[in-house]
């Protein structure tokens, strides 16, 4: 795998309202695999909503996980 992948500000905004649960691990610094072991376990650091077979993360829970002003 390379690095981690860093994210702009308006990278984050630019994801819309939601995002997958693997871009907001991106986002956050988690992995695939990880991010899906957090949510399992109600341990992800920001809310999740599960909508039928997926994961969604409000976009404003993420920027302001990572101490950007929606």
């Amino acid at each position: 795998m390379g690095a981690a992948r860093a994210w702009s500000p308006e990278q984050v905004r630019a994801l819309g309202v939601t995002t997958d649960v693997v871009t907001a691990g991106s986002v956050l610094g988690i992995g695939r695999t990880t991010a899906y072991r957090l949510v399992r376990d109600n341990q992800f650091p920001v809310p999740v909503r599960r909508v039928g077979a997926r994961y969604l993360v409000a976009v404003a829970h993420l920027l302001h996980a990572v101490g950007i002003d929606s």
